[in-house]
């Protein structure tokens, strides 16, 4: 496990925190010696509740939120703009399962935007905040319920929409980018690893039609494990289940890597 370095706090951002996964990845992160968290959410009431839910719990002051639309890349430009500090450790976790077709404000399937692009969107324009950070790290929350990706209709436009068939459209592609950063985030010394959570009961879940047998912190253990273990900071561009390594066929299949992660820079500002 990681410690204090030096004096400064290892700082973990942590998307759709207040989530039931989400939080128990903040809760977990906080509860480590020398980690200052911040809880990126997108409804500032649930955010306050977390936060002190989980300085009370920890005992870890250190813990604050910052607001953002993790389906709108504009809003997470702003959320970059403003932060001032480096960045060890981010966990890209936010993700919703909607049961009709729905669309943001600027006309990008709702599933496709929140799920891929934010975790795309926050690992462009955090980058410069991880080279700075401290053997920084990227954690995937991605899914063993992974499969069907279209590149010809990552929106929905030419299928008839289903949220279960988004969704592990969704989880693919969140796999894939895994890798596709870790070849580019290499040099700087940035490790992105991808994980699957744990099956938990979630508004996630049950939108999709399932409930779950694990805990939210069970499901927490290994994005944590990921981000606060020498495992963690070893690998890079790997998929990972119940803390151990799993092969990964979407991974391998280069040319679909490169052509989704060139679809995705085309969504950005």
């Amino acid at each position: 496990m990681f410690e204090q370095e030096g004096n400064r706090e290892r700082i973990a951002a942590v998307t759709g925190a207040s989530g039931a996964i989400g939080m128990a990845i903040a809760r977990q992160l906080a509860a480590v010696p020398g980690h200052d968290v911040v809880l990126v959410c997108r409804n500032e009431d649930k955010a306050v509740r977390c936060v002190q839910n989980i300085s009370h719990t920890t005992g870890n002051p250190r813990v604050r939120h910052e607001l953002a639309d993790l389906s709108r890349c504009a809003s997470i430009e702003a959320l970059a703009q403003r932060w001032e500090r480096p960045l060890d450790v981010l966990v890209n976790n936010a993700a919703i399962t909607p049961r009709r077709l729905t669309h943001t404000p600027e006309g990008i399937e709702m599933q496709f935007a929140t799920n891929v692009l934010g975790y795309f969107w926050m690992i462009e324009v955090f980058t410069e905040h991880l080279k700075q950070g401290s053997a920084a790290r990227i954690i995937n929350v991605a899914s063993y319920w992974a499969g069907g990706l279209d590149l010809g209709d990552l929106e929905f436009e030419k299928r008839r929409y289903n949220n279960d068939t988004a969704y592990r459209q969704s989880k693919q592609a969140d796999r894939m980018l895994t890798v596709a950063f870790a070849r580019r985030l290499q040099p700087f010394g940035i490790k992105v690893n991808a994980c699957h959570p744990g099956d938990v009961n979630s508004t996630l879940s049950n939108n999709l039609g399932f409930g779950g047998h694990e805990s939210p912190d069970e499901g927490a253990r290994t994005p944590v494990w990921l981000a606060t273990s020498d495992a963690g900071g070893k690998h890079t561009g790997k998929y990972f289940e119940h803390q151990r390594q799993v092969s990964c066929p979407f991974g391998r299949d280069s040319a679909a890597v490169e052509s989704l992660y060139a679809a995705c820079r085309s969504y950005t500002n």
